[in-house]
């Protein structure tokens, strides 16, 4: 799971609800990470790779689809370190052990436990950016302000503000020293400000995003026949649950960190943590805490659900070759081999027939484009199939 309570364990001289927490049950609470992470991953995994029965399409030109791979590749990476913290953290109790030694000769203990609180805080922080960055995208896809080049200034902004916040929050609570740290709350509230920061952000500014990516939705669906019929109404109600869907995921796996962090600012307030008027909020900390090592991992499995739905279990590993144009080849030959003038005029007639129709459906393009985009190529019933792995369409 991902909280800032795993660097502030690397002190040695960490504050009573902190030491509360990580020392409730610690073998039964990685083992509980361990299997949600492993089951994400896999299931993860699984739902990004090519299925049988889907046929390769052209990629959206938008970046949309792009942030959601990396929105999934950025939970299973921080997974993965949810993985190795936890089973070193079982396999390796003497070593653990070291992390609380004050002015202690082995570096690697306190190395190692800085290093991978930093690794999961660093792949999930990512996450809550591309994820704010993905509601951004949507809104200007809507708006016709978004392309590929915006995918640059996307991961500009998400890793650079994700090492940004990461690296001050860090630099902030281990100053000067990691055996001196944890001296007062003017260390640790920067590095609790910079960890949810972002993901506060996502929980306030995307539904604001997707309302108004919706009600674009709806004037663009409006604006494409002049008329709206129950299949642009009904194309626009799943874009709309698209949208509910992903901040359902959001809000369950994370609002149990809210509450878990307001509890234990609240005991950290109180002179004794360990009296017994302070017993139900003692054990709805370590409730949660557990309730956070199972929903913590489990956003990747259940982000993939709701941008790709259900994938299947056929996967089908055949990568497909793309097909030679033969019908244009033959009218390249055509041409070069200097065929009679009137089919040479004949194909002109058909090409500027052609250029003037392409004309005339470039705005319906762009929106059918942008519609595709947002509903993940719901646009057709039997096309559900071809639209839910994104590795198999060129990842």
């Amino acid at each position: 799971m991902a909280s800032p309570r795993l660097e502030t364990y690397c002190c040695p001289n960490r504050d009573a609800a902190t030491q509360l927490v990580l020392t409730f049950q610690p073998e039964v609470f990685c083992g509980v990470c361990i299997g949600s992470a492993s089951v994400s991953l896999l299931l993860s995994i699984l739902q990004l790779l090519p299925k049988q029965g889907q046929s390769p399409r052209k990629m959206p030109k938008a970046s949309s689809t792009t942030i959601l791979l990396l929105i999934s590749v950025c939970d299973i990476l921080g997974g993965l370190g949810i993985i190795f913290r936890s089973t070193v953290w079982i396999g390796f109790p003497d070593f653990i052990a070291n992390i609380s030694v004050v002015n202690g000769t082995d570096v690697w203990p306190s190395a190692f436990c800085v290093g991978s609180a930093m690794w999961i805080q660093l792949l999930y922080s990512a996450g809550f950016w591309w994820l704010f960055c993905y509601a951004v995208d949507s809104y200007l896809v809507v708006r016709r302000s978004a392309g590929l080049s915006t995918i640059v200034l996307y991961h500009m902004m998400t890793w650079g503000l994700a090492i940004l916040l990461c690296v001050e929050g860090i630099a902030m609570l281990y100053y000067p020293s990691v055996a001196s740290c944890e001296n007062g709350l003017q260390h640790a509230i920067p590095h609790y400000i910079t960890t949810y920061a972002p993901l506060l952000l996502v929980l306030v500014a995307n539904p604001i995003l997707f309302r108004r990516t919706v009600t674009g939705v709806t004037s663009l669906l409006k604006g494409r026949q002049g008329i709206y019929t129950e299949n642009e109404r009904r194309l626009g109600t799943e874009i709309q649950i698209r949208f509910f869907k992903i901040m359902l995921v959001f809000i369950i796996c994370w609002l149990p960190n809210i509450i878990n962090e307001s509890l234990l600012f609240y005991l950290e307030m109180q002179p004794d943590i360990n009296g017994s008027p302070l017993k139900n909020v003692r054990n709805a900390a370590m409730i949660t805490w557990i309730i956070m090592g199972v929903l913590n991992p489990m956003q990747g499995f259940l982000f993939t659900l709701s941008f790709y739905g259900w994938t299947g279990w056929k996967l089908n590993l055949k990568w497909q070759k793309r097909e030679i144009p033969w019908e244009s080849m033959s009218t390249s030959a055509v041409a070069d081999n200097g065929y009679p003038s009137a089919i040479g005029s004949s194909v002109n007639y058909q090409s500027n027939i052609h250029n003037s129709k392409k004309t005339i459906a470039a705005s319906s393009q762009q929106t059918d484009e942008a519609l595709s985009m947002l509903s993940e190529g719901n646009t057709a019933s039997d096309d559900r199939l071809s639209r839910n792995s994104p590795i198999y369409q060129g990842w």
